[in-house]
């Protein structure tokens, strides 16, 4: 079989290659603690299941529009209204089958051969693949150095004629980094200054701690609004993961192409899951309360037990649900005849001998890191925490 030179180019995810080395591993019998997955453990609150039975049982099992519901579509208004201070009108907004489809029919979209784009590093996975099968080329900023933040100086070095967009996902997976309100405003002012286009991810903007406020750049005045799409979606906020609801918000122009893309790849998103989105954006924020203080003791208790640990160094993550510790300090060494080389090595030898998953820097664009999620128990988190710093111990 010949692939495409396309498809050939495309890498598979390392988050999901964890997940699933976990399952089999599971599945023989193997105690597992899952550090991999970005997702929350808790249940999808009950007044939202409720809304997609409802819509089960009241027959809303048929197509419906492309870029969703119009109610679903006037909740998400009003959301960013209420929430982020961005007027939207309806034709301004899209629904998609979760934000990684937002953000692929976004870079489809926008971007095409001979284009670039700009990815600060650390980076969410998909980033990098997604602008590939776009056409257009990634430029990757290290951003290690600068606590993990792009900074005006290397964003202005990094602009080129063939730059087309710059991506943003504050709060940060991997890292729980957040950009603060004069950091976006030095961004925005260099993104105006050169006519480029930000692809805001704020999938989770709600996951905050220690009283941090979310700012979106699209909120920073209306030339900067204007060179916005903003991606979100109820999957972490309302631990809704598998109902693949995703949502952009930006220029009608850019909607509409999006809304074309989206009309010959999947159609609409699904019909049920749409009435549980309206149930959740409109509903309570008391499980959302519930979850982030979870989140918060877990996240917290993490970072402690990381720093505590020989040369482990580790950010504390302000917002998300994940731990970026640098272990590149083990490297050269050995853990149960594993020789650790590289993060990919790292993490391997972390699974099969302390049965701890994590996630290899490597996804993330830095070998000298790996990725922790605490969106699993407290207990959990204590025993698998027990269990890496054993493996630590255990390295020669």
């Amino acid at each position: 079989m010949k692939l495409s030179e396309r498809a050939r180019a495309i890498r598979p995810s390392l988050t999901f290659a964890v997940e699933a080395k976990a399952r089999e591993m599971r599945a023989r019998g193997i105690d597992v603690i899952g550090f991999g997955a970005g997702e929350p453990d808790f249940d999808t609150p009950e007044h939202i299941r409720r809304a997609g039975i409802d819509a089960i049982n009241s027959g809303f099992t048929r197509y419906t529009p492309t870029a969703g519901i119009p109610e679903l579509k006037e909740a998400i208004v009003a959301k960013f209204q209420r929430e982020n201070g961005l007027e939207y009108k309806p034709s301004q907004i899209i629904v998609s089958c979760g934000a990684k489809h937002s953000l692929c029919n976004a870079f489809q979209a926008l971007c095409g051969q001979g284009d670039e784009v700009i990815i600060p590093c650390p980076y969410w996975v998909s980033y990098p693949d997604q602008v590939r099968m776009s056409g257009a080329t990634p430029v990757i900023i290290d951003t290690t150095s600068t606590n993990f933040k792009i900074t005006p100086e290397a964003l202005t070095e990094a602009i080129t004629p063939r730059t087309r967009v710059i991506v943003l996902n504050s709060p940060s997976n991997p890292t729980g980094m957040m950009y603060s309100e004069d950091e976006l405003s030095a961004i925005a002012d260099i993104v105006v200054e050169h006519d480029l286009f930000v692809l805001s991810d704020e999938i989770y903007e709600r996951l905050l701690y220690r009283g941090t406020k979310f700012i979106s750049i699209a909120s920073l005045g209306e030339e900067i609004k204007a060179r916005t799409l903003v991606v979100n979606g109820v999957s972490k906020t309302y631990a809704m993961t598998g109902w693949r609801i995703g949502y952009a918000a930006g220029d009608a122009d850019l909607i509409a192409a999006m809304n074309r893309i989206q009309s010959h790849s999947t159609s609409n998103p699904c019909s049920i899951s749409q009435k549980a989105a309206l149930a959740a954006i409109t509903g309570p924020d008391e499980p959302i309360e519930h979850m982030v203080e979870q989140f918060r003791v877990r996240g917290e208790y993490m970072h402690e037990r990381l720093c505590g640990m020989p040369k482990i160094e580790c950010v504390e993550p302000v917002g998300a649900f994940y731990c970026f510790p640098k272990v590149s300090g083990f490297y050269g060494k050995s853990l149960g005849g594993i020789e650790l080389k590289d993060s990919i090595s790292f993490a391997d030898a972390i699974l099969e001998k302390a049965h701890v998953a994590v996630v290899a820097g490597a996804g993330f664009g830095t070998e000298d890191y790996i990725r922790m999620s605490y969106a699993t128990s407290l207990e959990k988190i204590k025993e698998g925490l027990d269990r890496f710093e054993q493996a630590l111990n255990d390295m020669k």
